[in-house]
């Protein structure tokens, strides 16, 4: 069983280094493998992204305006 990578190496093995060059051929081929997301997909995904955001800047708001309403009846102004 021969591997040309190792997830962990053994004890007295020392790491080697790869090259620049080998480096970007494996980045280049593993980039290859990646299911790239279709503009429609793209779209959709922004779009919950924000919703999200929206909704939990919302939320923080709501939470920090009610907290500090609170503070200032607890200690007054």
């Amino acid at each position: 069983m021969s591997q040309t990578t190792k997830a962990v190496t053994e004890p007295g093995e020392s790491k080697r280094r790869t090259g620049l060059l080998l480096f970007l051929r494996q980045v280049v081929e593993e980039l290859r493998k990646v299911v790239w997301p279709s503009r429609r997909d793209l779209l959709s995904y922004t779009g919950v992204v924000l919703v999200f955001v929206v909704v939990m800047m919302l939320f923080v708001s709501l939470l920090d305006y009610g907290i500090g309403k609170l503070i200032l009846l607890v200690f007054g102004s």
